[in-house]
């Protein structure tokens, strides 16, 4: 067996893929094995979820069961954001947010701290009001928020156990409409930045860090007062056509735009479910500095831009809200997201990450989990104050070490 990551880059060490089909199977495995971690959708860039066992809970049931009384929905780990949404539709609810692709996991998108955008919306983890985790001796525990350890737990990066089943936060279903603008100045973006990341629900620019940012989308609930179909955001104009946010790439894999309004999982996300996402042969990096810090940040990359266009296939900056998850990128401080679509070039992208990983130090920088990065233990230590805490609820909740790997080991514990 060689299994592979989405975009190819990770090849799996692993020789063994187990497919429990029942609960009792699943913990029965954990138990046997001496190292494993669960293997969500393979959106992950690096080898965060390598080991010496794999398992995928692709098999178990996969129904999700809604109380739309209670709005609360218990969804199935390896459930993809979009087989979700689909069910929760059929219920007459929705998510509060979405990631620009709906192919991930639940589970994995989660543990990653995967977000979607907005100045209101916290990150996707924050929708998780209960976790089902099987730990490493096979114990099956609910954590739900009153629990003590809830926000140590809900973005665990798959080192405290396997996720079987996550409680959401549901609300009545929703409409989206979706406008994307085109070519803002980069000095419209530095002299309005509040008033165009809060021009809608969901609000993300993509630049290629040239001479300006190429596209604005905007997504806003119809129902929003200050939805607005205007021609003109700021300078940009509103596309006359559909656009695909990377340059040259065909739209039609894109929800669509031109200021129509559709079901909520049909417009937050940037791609549609029934095609590949994004460019499809690529890399990935991303990287969150406080919302205070934006705008120096931002100068920051435009100062290297010069060793960064080369390898970029198209850059996006989005926002959101913060929250109280120990290893969430978004702890405590609301938050400019900076993400870079690579060329699949890993060896000359991993030296331009050098360089711009050092651009971003002044402004403490978290990378996204499940993305390519170059720091350390000791550079990620400073930027989360609370992993101290989280290595002592590992140590509790896996102290044989099953759920760690070498990449756990490299950038979280350090030793």
């Amino acid at each position: 067996m060689t299994e592979t990551n989405w975009a190819g880059n990770v090849a799996y060490s692993a020789r063994t893929l187990h497919r429990p089909t029942s609960l009792d199977q699943l913990q029965e495995i954990v138990r046997a094995a001496p190292r494993l971690h669960v293997l969500g959708s393979r959106h992950a860039f690096n080898p965060i979820a390598d080991s010496t066992e794999l398992l995928t809970l692709a098999d178990l049931p996969q129904q999700v069961h809604v109380d739309a009384n209670a709005r609360k929905a218990s969804v199935p780990a390896a459930m993809t954001y979009g087989a979700v949404a689909q069910q929760l539709e059929a219920a007459g609810c929705a998510l509060h947010n979405l990631a620009s692709l709906p192919h991930v996991s639940v589970a994995g998108a989660v543990a990653t701290g995967t977000h979607g955008s907005g100045d209101g919306n916290g990150n996707l983890a924050t929708a998780v009001a209960g976790v089902d985790l099987v730990t490493s001796n096979g114990e099956l525990l609910h954590v739900g928020r009153d629990d003590p350890d809830f926000d140590g737990i809900v973005v665990h990066l798959g080192a405290l156990g396997a996720v079987t089943q996550l409680t959401l936060d549901v609300e009545p279903t929703y409409k989206i409409g979706q406008t994307v603008y085109e070519d803002l100045s980069w000095r419209s973006l530095l002299e309005n930045f509040d008033a165009i990341t809060s021009s809608g629900y969901s609000v993300s620019l993509f630049t290629t860090w040239g001479d300006l940012i190429e596209q604005v989308w905007v997504k806003a609930r119809v129902t929003d007062p200050a939805w607005s179909t205007e021609q003109e955001l700021f300078g940009a104009r509103a596309a006359s056509a559909e656009v695909h946010p990377a340059p040259g790439m065909d739209p039609h894999n894109c929800t669509p735009q031109l200021g129509s309004s559709g079901a909520w999982w049909q417009r937050l996300t940037h791609f549609r479910l029934e095609f590949t996402p994004s460019v499809g042969n690529e890399l990935q990096s991303e990287y969150m500095v406080a919302r205070s810090d934006a705008l120096a940040a931002i100068d920051a990359i435009r100062g290297i831009s010069h060793r960064i266009r080369p390898l970029l296939i198209v850059g996006e900056i989005r926002t959101v809200a913060a929250d109280r998850l120990w290893l969430s990128p978004a702890y405590m401080r609301d938050t400019v997201c900076l993400h870079f679509t690579w060329q699949p070039d890993q060896p000359s992208v991993e030296a331009v990450l050098l360089e711009l990983e050092s651009a971003l130090s002044p402004f403490g920088a978290r990378p996204h989990w499940g993305k390519l990065f170059a720091a350390r233990s000791d550079a990620l230590a400073g930027l989360y104050p609370r992993l101290p805490d989280f290595l002592r609820l590992k140590a509790r909740l896996d102290p044989r070490d099953a759920f760690t790997n070498a990449w756990f080991t490299n950038r979280l514990r350090g030793s």
